[in-house]
């Protein structure tokens, strides 16, 4: 078997809208085609002896061991791997269960899809999922649990940390969008401008001040005792003198750790003598040059989270600890308790599991023991001088028996501090008294603290402490998105997506939107090319001064990866049409609806698709919508037309010459075509188009109907608002129009225009693009030889893997074939082409240039110009 391509998509895609994350792995079986399950010996109890816990895949039977049944009456090779990639990310703590597979065009190969949790971990799966099924069919040894192992660390590196996941969590659990920027913790909650920031439990409110107050223990600690808030005694050292210094002062036994550190880092608590005070700060300094040297408080250690300075959760924390029993040694006591099922590798589980470090030996050694002694029966036995839950603590939640003077106390220290998110650390007997009552006192303060031991401790009530921080950041009343309007479609995206970005500009939004020339912003180019997929998109919805977008959105990035958006207010399709037919296993029209037809199964529940109801693909994706739809016709009288009104449905019309919205029988037109420059005065008829989809989006997100006719009637065409689409340029003595039509469909629509305009000569400069179809070339010059007087072949980009000579030898074969007496001549370089075409221009010739690279050709045809209107 052979991984021709795995891709990972992570939107709304062609398997599934909802399923945003799936693994899209397309293999070839080669030799594996002819031999289905049942007719390898012994797969099935090979598979079976591997994945024991594979009898709970129900598989399209739809009950227990449904996939061992399937493998008994024999199923390919294909769907075999979809299962094992999904169980073993089950397996590595993964959960996760949706899965397809399906033959290509190709016989024998087969797009694997599975859902994954975490990309990198999926990606891995899918090629370990290969392999693994090689040795079931071989019958040969495979260590899986290798791969399980590689993938939990895989997963630890690159996964969000507990409080960061718990917080996005919250936030999908509320329908907050969320991105993230870059590969650590920092996160993006909702779109534009009204975006919040978070890294770890560092919120965009945090204030800098307060964090570095935070960070430095003895400003925290000065700070504190200003405002009568008991605190240990001690001091700050840098050198053995320093040392001896403070603890004449203090007394014996201290606690010393780093000014800097966090995490218990470098820590060594309980000191009792001189000599492991200095060991101690040897230790200290390898994480901070100055060192804090502070009072034992004996007591216990507990952690309380304040979160807008309100109180929200407080817990016991333990350091990993082992229990004697008198019989089994330290290192057999914690392999024990490591097998605790709520203990796992780094975060995947409630605990963690312990390891032994050097901390563990300095402890133990201070005991006299080593990882060899059996502690006595009940001897507790510490292993972490720390009670974080990263080294194997435990926490026990003690929300609830806080004293209120306690509660109150911490929501001071907040404010003190000046923490949004504060947690502070406290060592005392309880907490059910009043610090100033049992002598316990505040150790630290920390900003970016920790939430495991909240959400999930090992004892007591779990707290949801995500959700304050959301309440936080998006107060009841404040949204978390902005609209967004899509466009796909075969031909007319870029035009009505700039169209539709300029009403809503005129409306007064500062509006970010996708085209196939650019990234814009309020009309401003911020990145050039072709930029019509989901890394696009994301870029506008990180912006975080847009507040309108308008995302054009192509098939490529639509079958790379899914969409950039999990969902958006109002989709159009603008048409379906023949094009990039035979690439990616689209070989259909209907393989392209289905493609198209994501963008509008995106579309919310109260949003509005748009669809064309001229097109039969479109009206064909209708049918399988949950969302609103409205729609555009050229024809108000079709049957079609007829119908839809009659069922009261909203659609927009091409009628005596009006761009019209029709509700039912009533009719709201909204300006006339020829008032309109994109139409070019109601000849260009796919511009009308055009407009119709835009105008109705526009009416369906509640723009005014003049409003959006006064932005009809300013939106200019051209080389600088329209690149590419039938920008004509008026020579003295002719014209040139550079349009980007590149498939029949855009052909015919610049035949129809063109059998409005009188001229005296009609020359083309056509060219094919490599990869599409033969017949789809072919066609494009039937087309060519129709509507030109003369043409010029040229061909020197775009060749996609077929040879110059290839793709004008199918153009002159379209030509031939077209019956047509046409004359022709081949300039392969499009500036030539261009040059030649101008330079030989007749009075009253009409030069059309039908380009696949608009930018090299406008700026030929407006060099020319500008020479001309020098003269």
């Amino acid at each position: 078997m052979k991984i021709e391509k795995i891709q990972a998509l992570r939107g709304p895609n062609i398997w599934s809208v909802q399923r945003k994350k799936l693994i899209q792995m397309r293999l070839d079986l080669e030799d594996m085609e002819e031999k289905p399950t049942n007719k390898i010996p012994g797969f099935r109890e090979r598979i079976e002896a591997m994945f024991p816990t594979m009898i709970e895949h129900r598989c399209s039977e739809g009950v227990r061991g449904g996939f061992f049944s399937r493998i008994d009456r024999g199923t390919w090779m294909g769907h075999v791997i979809e299962h094992i990639a999904l169980e073993i990310q089950t397996l590595a703590g993964m959960e996760t269960g949706f899965g397809r597979t399906r033959e290509t065009k190709t016989p024998g190969v087969y797009n694997v899809v599975f859902s994954y949790v975490e990309e990198s971990v999926g990606m891995y799966a899918a090629e370990s999922s290969v392999r693994i099924a090689e040795a079931l069919i071989a019958g040969t040894d495979y260590d899986v649990q290798a791969d399980i192992q590689k993938m939990r660390e895989i997963r630890e590196r690159v996964r969000l940390g507990p409080s960061t996941g718990s917080i996005v969590d919250e936030a999908v659990a509320r329908d907050i969008p969320w991105i993230r920027l870059g590969t650590n913790s920092l996160v993006q909650l909702g779109y534009g401008v009204n975006q919040m920031r978070f890294q770890a439990t560092i919120t965009c409110k945090t204030s800098n001040i307060a964090v570095d107050i935070a960070c430095n223990k003895e400003e925290t600690k000065r700070m504190l005792d200003m405002a009568s808030i008991p605190v240990a005694s001690g001091g700050i050292c840098v050198d053995e003198e320093d040392l001896e210094n403070v603890i004449k002062k203090i007394g014996f036994p201290i606690v010393i750790k780093p000014l800097d550190g966090n995490h218990g880092k470098g820590a060594s608590i309980n000191v009792k003598n001189l000599e492991d005070a200095k060991a101690g700060l040897a230790h200290a300094k390898n994480y901070s040059r100055r060192v804090i040297v502070e009072k034992f408080i004996t007591g216990f250690d507990f952690r309380v989270l304040v979160i807008d300075n309100k109180l929200v959760a407080a817990a016991l924390r333990e350091p990993a600890h082992v229990k004697g029993d008198g019989v089994n040694s330290i290192q057999q006591l914690i392999d024990e308790t490591n097998k605790d099922p709520r203990r796992g590798y780094g975060h995947e589980n409630v605990l963690t599991e312990i390891t032994v470090d050097r901390d563990t030996t300095d402890l133990l050694t201070k005991l006299g023991y080593d990882l060899d002694t059996v502690p006595s029966k009940d001897e507790i036995v510490y292993l972490k001088s720390t009670a974080n839950l990263s080294t194997g603590g435990t926490s026990v939640d003690v929300t609830d028996m806080m004293h209120p003077e306690n509660i109150f106390l911490c929501e001071r220290i907040s404010r003190v501090i000046g923490l949004d998110v504060c947690g502070i650390d406290i060592m005392a007997q309880n907490l059910t008294q009043p610090l100033k009552e049992n002598g316990g006192c505040i150790l630290e303060v920390n900003a970016a603290p920790g939430f495991r031991m909240h959400l999930a401790p090992s004892e007591g009530l779990p707290r949801n402490v995500a959700a304050p921080v959301i309440d936080m950041l998006y107060p009841p009343g404040k949204p978390s998105r902005i609209p967004i309007i899509a466009v796909t479609g075969t031909n007319g995206k870029t035009t009505t997506t700039r169209l539709m970005a300029h009403i809503v500009k005129n409306n007064g939004f500062r509006v970010g939107f996708t085209t196939s020339d650019g990234i814009y912003v309020q009309n401003h180019m911020m990145e050039k090319g072709d930029t019509t997929g989901p890394i696009s998109a994301e870029y506008i919805l990180k912006d975080p001064t847009v507040e309108f977008a308008v995302l054009e959105t192509a098939r490529g990035g639509i079958l790379r990866s899914g969409l950039g958006f999990s969902r958006c207010d109002i989709a159009i399709i603008t048409n379906i049409q023949e094009d990039h037919l035979g690439l990616q296993d689209i070989h259909t029209l209907d393989d392209l609806a289905r493609v198209k037809s994501v963008v509008v199964r995106s579309v919310k529940k109260d949003g509005w698709a748009i669809l064309n109801a001229d097109d039969e693909q479109c009206m064909k994706i209708a049918k399988d919508l949950s969302c609103n739809i409205a729609y555009f016709s050229m024809d108000e009288n079709s049957a079609k037309v007829r119908e839809l009104s009659k069922e009261g449905k909203i659609v927009a019309v091409y009628e005596n010459g009006f761009i019209t919205i029709k509700r039912g029988e009533w009719k709201i037109r909204v300006e006339r075509a020829t008032h309109i420059p994109l139409t070019m005065g109601g000849k260009a008829k796919f511009m009308i188009a055009n407009v119709l989809a835009a105008t109705l989006a526009g009416y369906l997100h509640g723009f005014k109907t003049e409003d959006i006719s006064l932005s009809l009637q300013t939106f200019i065409p051209g080389a600088a608002q329209t690149p590419g689409r039938m920008n004509i340029f008026e020579f003295k003595k002719f014209k040139v129009m550079i349009d980007f039509a590149h498939n029949p469909a855009g052909y015919r629509g610049v035949e129809e225009f063109l059998s409005s305009v009188d001229a005296t000569k009609k020359i083309g400069i056509i060219a094919g693009v490599g990869d599409r179809r033969d017949e789809d070339i072919k066609e494009c010059a039937k087309i060519a030889a129709r509507m030109f007087d003369h043409i010029i072949i040229r061909q020197e980009k775009h060749l996609r893997g077929r040879t110059e000579e290839e793709i004008i030898g199918l153009i002159m074969e379209g030509i031939h074939d077209s019956g047509s007496s046409v004359t022709h001549e081949i300039i392969t370089k499009e500036t030539e082409a261009i040059k030649h075409a101008i330079d030989t221009a007749q009075e009253g010739s009409f030069i059309t240039a039908l380009s696949d690279v608009v930018t090299n050709a406008i700026e030929i045809v407006q060099e020319y110009l500008d020479k001309e209107q020098e003269e």
